[in-house]
C-alpha cells in the first residue's frame, strides 16, 4: 500500500458529512484557550488559523507540562541516552485527518515542502516489510497463516457484525474461547494495537472495521508508515514551530484545575478557567467571544523514567492535570463523561516502554542479520513467547535530529509488565533499565556476542499508568460528545471524548477531534476529513474473507 504523494490535499478526497453546526463567528473578534499541548491541542490551534482563520496571537495554550507533544514528546542525548514513550506506524488510507494536518504544515529544514510531502518521500524509499514479526527462542515464527479454529473465525465475524451498544461493558475475553487467545493472528494483532484480553470488545471491534484493510497483511505490516524521525521531531516540532511563527501563545507549567460553566436555559457555557501556576492559583475569565478546547485524561500522565541501574518509581497517588480536570468538569453534568472508567483501573492501563541507545554499530548490525529487514523496514518484533509480551523496533537511523552517525537508537515496550520475566525474575514494573536489556538479550540469543551493557549501551524504561486507558472496558456514555449537546462556547478534545467509528489510542483519534471541534465551534460550512470503512469496499472484504475463511 503507497502512501499519498504528497502534492495533492485530502481535500481533494470524498468528504464525511459534516456534524452539525453553529453560527458562524469573525475570527478576528473570537479568543481561544486551549487546554493541554499534546496533538489535540496543538492540532487544535493549527486548524483555528487554518480553517478558521483566527488570529494566531488570539489563541493560548496552556500546558501543564515544560514540554510540548505529551506522550508525543521525546529528547535525549548521546552521553545520556535518548528518550521515546514509543513511536507510531501510519495508514494512509485510516488517518485522513492527520495527513490533512501534515498537508499545510511546514517542514523545519525547507519551508516550501509540507511535513506531508517530506513524510510521503520519506516512506517511497523506506517501505516496511517485516521478515520476523513474531520470534519464538530466538527464531523467527511462520506467520503466513492466522492460526484460527472454525470457532475463532465464527467470532471474529460475529463481532464485527454486532452493534456497539449490544457490547458495553464486555471485555474482548468475553466474545472469545481461551484458545483464540493463543493464535498468531491474536499475537500479531495484540502486539500491533496494545491490546489485552481484558480491554474493550466494544473497542477492539471499532480496531477490526477500521483497520480491515490491514488484516491481508498484519504479519509483515506492509501497509503501514513511518516518520522519518521520532513523532516528536518529526511532527510536534514543524507543527509547534509553525504555531510560534503565527504568533499562537503558549503558557508552561501551568495546569487548569477547572471549568466554571454557567447555565443559559438548555445550554451551557465557560465563563472562566481555575488555574494553578508556580504555586499560585489563578483564573482566567471567559469573553463572550472566546472558546475553550479542554483536553479530558491522559495517557502520560504520571509516567514516570527510570535509568540504566535504577527501575522507575511508579505512582497514581495524584492522578495528572487532564485527569483532574475531567472529574472536576463531570461534576457539572453526566454528559460529561467518567472518568474513573479510565483512570480507575490502573492495574489494567499500566505499560511500560524502553529506550536503547547504542554506541557503535553492533546492536544494529545484530538486528539486521537478525531480522533480516535493514533498519526501519522491519516494523515490530514481538517476542510470542515473552513473560512480559516484549516487542521492540529498530527505526530508520538516525532517530533523532541531533543523532550522531556512531550512534543508534531503538525501543520496546513491555503488555504485560506485571509478568515476571523469563530471564530476569522481576517484574517488568520493576527492572532498571540493564534488567530489562538482559531479558531482551536472552530473547534474542545475543548473550555471546552482545554489546558491553556499561560501555555501549543504555537502556532508558518508563512506566505510564494510563498508557492503554482508552481501550479499557466501557459503556455508552462513559466518554462525553467532543462537542455536547447544548454546549455555546467550549469543546472537549484528545483520546477520551467520544467520535462514532473512529478508534482511540492514535494520533488520528486525536487529531480528529481537533477538526470536529473547531468546525463545530466556528460554524465553518466545512467537513470533517473523510472516515474510511474498508468493509464497504468490495475488494477489502474479499481480501479479508481470505484471512478470515483461510
Amino acid at each position: 500500500m503507497r502512501t499519498d504523494a504528497g502534492t495533492a490535499g485530502l481535500h481533494d478526497a470524498p468528504m464525511m458529512e459534516s456534524s452539525s453546526l453553529q453560527p458562524a463567528r469573525d475570527p478576528a473578534r473570537t479568543r481561544a484557550w486551549i487546554v493541554g499541548g499534546g496533538i489535540a491541542g496543538l492540532a487544535s490551534a493549527a486548524y483555528l488559523l487554518q480553517a478558521g482563520r483566527v488570529r494566531g496571537d488570539n489563541i493560548s495554550i496552556l500546558e501543564e507540562a515544560d514540554l510540548l507533544g505529551a506522550s508525543l514528546d521525546a529528547h535525549g542525548a548521546p552521553e545520556r541516552g535518548y528518550m521515546t514513550r514509543g513511536g507510531r506506524l501510519f495508514d494512509d488510507r485510516a488517518y485522513s485527518c492527520t495527513f490533512d494536518l501534515m498537508s499545510f504544515i511546514p517542514s523545519l529544514t525547507d519551508p516550501y515542502t509540507s511535513v506531508k510531502q517530506e513524510f510521503s518521500a520519506f516512506n517511497e524509499e523506506n517501505r516496511i516489510h517485516a521478515q520476523s514479526r513474531l520470534v519464538s527462542d530466538g527464531d523467527r515464527l511462520d506467520i503466513s497463516s492466522p492460526g484460527f479454529g472454525t470457532r475463532d473465525r465464527l467470532a471474529l465475524v460475529a463481532l464485527m457484525g454486532r452493534t456497539e451498544p449490544s457490547l458495553s461493558t464486555q471485555r474482548i475475553d468475553d466474545c472469545f474461547d481461551p484458545a483464540f487467545f493463543e493464535t498468531t493472528f491474536w499475537w500479531m494483532w495484540c502486539t500491533s494495537f496494545e491490546f489485552n484480553r481484558w480491554h474493550s470488545a466494544a473497542e477492539f471491534r471499532r480496531h477490526l472495521l477500521r483497520f480491515i484493510h490491514e488484516l491481508p497483511h498484519i504479519g509483515t505490516l506492509a501497509g503501514m508508515l513511518s516518520t522519518p524521525f521520532n513523532p516528536y521531531d518529526s511532527i510536534v516540532r514543524p507543527l509547534t514551530s509553525w504555531l510560534q511563527a503565527q504568533g499562537v501563545r503558549f503558557q508552561m507549567n501551568t495546569c487548569v484545575t477547572a471549568l466554571d460553566f454557567k447555565a443559559v436555559g438548555d445550554e451551557t457555557r465557560v465563563e472562566r478557567l481555575r488555574t494553578w501556576r508556580d504555586g499560585a492559583v489563578g483564573d482566567i475569565a471567559i469573553g463572550e467571544n472566546d472558546l475553550v478546547f479542554a483536553t479530558l485524561g491522559s495517557t502520560s500522565a504520571n509516567a514516570t523514567v527510570g535509568s540504566m541501574d535504577r527501575a522507575p518509581e511508579a505512582s497514581v497517588d495524584a492522578a495528572g492535570g487532564a485527569w483532574s480536570l475531567w472529574h472536576a468538569v463531570a461534576r457539572w453534568r453526566p454528559e460529561f463523561g467518567r472518568p474513573t472508567v479510565f483512570d480507575g483501573h490502573v492495574s489494567e492501563s499500566t505499560g511500560v516502554s524502553f529506550s536503547m541507545t547504542f554506541h557503535g554499530p553492533r546492536f544494529v548490525r545484530m538486528m539486521e542479520a537478525f531480522t533480516g529487514n535493514a533498519a526501519g523496514t522491519g516494523g515490530l518484533v514481538s517476542f510470542r513467547d515473552s513473560n512480559w509480551g516484549m516487542s521492540i523496533v529498530l527505526p530508520h537511523q538516525p532517530h533523532f535530529v541531533n543523532q550522531p552517525d556512531d550512534v543508534s537508537v531503538a525501543w520496546g515496550r513491555g503488555l504485560l509488565p506485571a509478568a515476571r520475566g523469563n530471564y530476569v525474575d522481576k517484574r517488568m514494573l520493576d527492572c532498571s533499565g540493564a534488567e530489562i536489556l538482559a531479558e531482551l538479550f536472552a530473547h534474542l540469543h545475543f548473550d555471546a556476542n552482545a554489546p558491553e551493557r556499561g560501555a555501549e549501551a543504555n537502556c532508558i524504561p518508563c512506566v505510564m499508568p494510563f498508557l492503554t486507558s482508552p481501550l479499557l472496558v466501557r459503556a455508552v456514555g462513559d466518554r462525553p460528545a467532543v462537542v455536547p449537546k447544548g454546549a455555546l462556547n467550549f469543546a472537549f478534545i484528545g483520546q477520551f471524548c467520544d467520535i462514532p467509528d473512529d478508534v482511540a489510542f492514535t494520533i488520528e483519534y486525536s487529531v480528529r477531534s481537533a477538526q470536529t471541534a473547531v468546525f463545530t465551534l466556528l460554524g465553518l460550512d466545512r467537513p470533517v476529513s473523510p472516515l474510511y470503512k474498508g468493509y464497504h469496499d468490495p475488494r477489502v472484504v474479499l481480501a479479508t474473507a481470505g484471512v478470515l475463511l483461510g
